[in-house]
């Protein structure tokens, strides 16, 4: 587009934004989906190159982890760059990255092509989808992420059945290159992302002013040199000024002073303990189905129902979100949403046979559906539009460590006690823990701001209350001087030097 269309003074809340909310929807579905479905090629995987259930869920959870912890790069190629060039180039690397990991040959290899490099190419779809969204909508934004988010479920819904399909016809080293061409679409929904504002002129006026403020320090630096006899060393200057100004480079595409803001490190904390029991259900949801003896494909449909409810809970949950009761308080539904996900999982052991997991999956993908829409809300609520950038960069690097540990961790439980009922009661106990943190803490929160409005309001107040000192110190004057007979002398002088400047 021309360098001047899009320029608005505010998110315009509608219009080509509701194009650009359809390509979000794409490519958060790939990023969020595509994990989870390939657990429908993992037990065959398993078979072939003779592995552990802790073992193949690496494959998932590297995935996984690497989209999570790729997100401050991500990041930084979007304010660089904007989030169309940044989510082409995920989808090229996801297609790549799916096609090489056809021809491998070892488990290894896998963690390296499906893990890493799709992976990475999930990051660059992401992030910048979650951060458009932000720039084209404040008003509606609650339903906009809700509608963008539910192409998670939709693809997920998609994919299970047609791995299974994949899988029959053509095996997973076929099914593997045909998913590879489909995840080339992820171009075709960043070609949508039509940025809002010329991001080259942003990016020159940025440029200007870098340079601007280099002239400034260089010739302060000169006059600092001419006129200070005991100069220190220009190398040493240039190499602390050099550190300043990397320093200076990375805080402007990564806003380290968020984590001196109380409500973002409390979001931080809940979600990497979240995020401990977030992914491993789903992931061994279908391999548990086909473990108790359910068939293949209504093990794949488990995955379709938790996929077709969590497609209505998400705009649903984003309609209720948006609501005048729940924006205002945002933070305990979904401290709320959480502990709903982990009591889901405590129960699934009772579940018995294919009725029990049927009921499981709707109920876990109702819960599913409501902590991811309003996972990147909850965030911008807490930090704003201008920091979310920042915020969804830093807050993904964190909490990757524990995406990377929960399905490996579950795997491993499976593989110690031969039973998946250890590894629900796990997640869901780090769940119910993790949504009642953030509950509490939100509590605190919210009286934290109540309190420093109040003062705020004071502060604003400021001439009426400095009068009103004024009057009481006056006040506190009079009283002194009329109490004790030592002040007497100090008074009569007091009244005769105004006598003497009114005669003055």
């Amino acid at each position: 587009p021309p360098d001047n269309a899009g320029r608005a003074t505010g998110p315009p809340d509608g219009g080509w934004g509701w194009v650009v909310v359809f390509g979000a929807f794409i490519s958060i579905g790939f990023a969020y989906a595509f994990p989870k479905g390939l657990a429908i090629f993992f037990k065959e995987i398993q078979d072939f190159f003779g592995t552990s259930y802790s073992e193949i869920a690496w494959v998932s959870s590297i995935m996984l982890a690497t989209t999570y912890g790729a997100g401050p790069i991500s990041s930084i190629l979007v304010n660089r760059y904007g989030s169309r060039p940044v989510v082409i180039l995920g989808g090229l690397l996801c297609g790549i990255g799916m096609v090489s990991a056809a021809f491998c040959t070892s488990i290894l290899q896998l963690y390296i092509c499906v893990g890493f490099i799709t992976g990475f190419g999930l990051a660059l779809n992401l992030q910048p989808s979650v951060i458009i969204i932000g720039k084209y909508f404040l008003k509606r934004r609650p339903i906009a992420n809700g509608l963008a988010m539910a192409g998670s479920p939709v693809m997920l819904c998609t994919l299970a059945p047609l791995n299974q399909f994949l899988f029959d016809n053509f095996g997973w080293r076929g099914s593997f290159l045909i998913l590879g061409a489909i995840l080339l679409n992820c171009c075709v929904a960043g070609a949508l992302f039509r940025p809002i504002g010329a991001a080259t002129a942003s990016v020159k006026t940025q440029a200007t002013e870098e340079g601007k403020a280099a002239l400034k320090e260089d010739v302060t630096k000169d006059a600092m040199e001419m006129s200070s006899p005991m100069s220190v060393p220009g190398e040493t200057k240039t190499e602390e000024e050099g550190g300043k100004d990397c320093c200076d480079k990375i805080n402007q595409y990564l806003d380290f002073s968020l984590f001196k803001h109380r409500g973002f490190l409390i979001y931080l904390i809940g979600n990497v303990l979240m995020f401990l029991g977030f992914f491993a259900p789903i992931v061994f949801l279908a391999p548990y189905a086909k473990h108790i003896g359910i068939d293949e494909y209504s093990a794949a449909f488990l995955l379709s129902i938790l996929a077709i409810v969590d497609m209505v809970a998400r705009p649903t949950t984003g309609i209720i979100a948006n609501s005048k009761w729940v924006r205002p308080r945002i933070q305990y539904f979904f401290s709320f949403s959480i502990a709903f996900n982990g009591m889901c999982h405590l129960l699934c052991p009772l579940a018995s046979g294919y009725t029990g997991l049927v009921v499981y999956s709707i109920f876990f993908g109702l819960a599913f559906g409501m902590v991811c829409a309003m996972l990147f809300e909850t965030l911008m609520d807490l930090v704003g539009a201008a920091r979310f950038t920042s915020a969804v960069g830093l807050v993904t690097i964190a909490e990757c460590c524990t995406i990377l540990l929960g399905p490996p961790i579950g795997g491993t439980l499976i593989d110690t006690f031969g039973d998946y009922k250890y590894m629900f009661i796990k997640c869901g106990a780090v769940m119910v823990l993790a949504g009642t943190f953030l509950f509490i803490m939100n509590y605190y929160n919210y009286r934290m701001l109540a309190k420093e409005k109040k003062e705020r309001k004071v502060k604003e107040e400021d001439p009426k209350s400095a009068r009103t000192e004024n009057e009481g110190r006056n006040n506190l004057d009079k009283e002194n001087t009329q109490d004790g007979p030592e002040l007497e002398p100090l008074r009569e002088e007091q009244e005769g030097l105004k006598k003497d400047m009114n005669g003055t």
